[in-house]
C-alpha cells in the first residue's frame, strides 16, 4: 500500500521489492501500457505506483512494442524463402543414397564374382584331376 505525507498526497516513492529482479509477461506488459495510455498525469502515477513500476519500464515497453509492431509489418508476406543450405544438404542425402545403392550393388558384384572365381578353380582342379588319372 502506498505511503501518504502530512498532507494526505500520496508518496511518489515506489516501494523496493525483495529478491532478483522482476520478470513480466507480454500479456502484463501489454495490459498495462494499454491502461497507461488511457490516463492522465495523476492516473499514470497511481498506476505506477500501484504496480510497483517505473516510468522507464515503461518507455522501454513501448520501445519493445513499437519494434515488434515495425519488425511484423516490414516482413515479407507469405511463406519465407527456403534456406539455400536446406537446399544443398537435401541434394547431398539424395547422393549419399544413390551411391550406398551403387556401393551395395557393386559388394554383390564383386561377392557374386569371387564365387564364380572358387567355382571355376574347382572345376578345373577336378578336371585336371579326372584326365590325370585317365592317362
Amino acid at each position: 500500500m502506498a505511503s501518504t505525507n502530512d498532507h494526505g498526497t500520496p508518496d511518489p516513492q515506489v516501494e523496493p521489492r525483495s529478491g532478483g529482479p522482476r520478470r513480466y509477461s507480454a500479456e502484463y506488459k501489454a495490459r498495462i501500457l494499454a491502461e497507461y495510455e488511457t490516463l492522465d498525469k495523476k492516473g499514470k502515477g497511481a498506476l505506477l505506483r500501484r504496480e510497483g513500476l517505473y516510468s522507464s519500464l515503461i518507455a522501454n515497453w513501448r520501445e519493445q512494442r513499437d519494434a515488434g509492431a515495425k519488425a511484423a509489418l516490414t516482413a515479407p508476406a507469405g511463406r519465407p524463402k527456403a534456406d539455400p543450405r536446406d537446399k544443398e544438404i537435401a541434394r547431398l542425402e539424395a547422393k549419399v543414397t544413390r551411391l550406398e545403392n551403387e556401393l551395395g550393388k557393386a559388394q554383390t558384384v564383386i561377392e557374386v564374382q569371387s564365387k564364380l572365381s572358387a567355382l571355376l578353380d574347382q572345376f578345373a582342379t577336378g578336371s585336371a584331376a579326372s584326365t590325370g588319372e585317365s592317362k
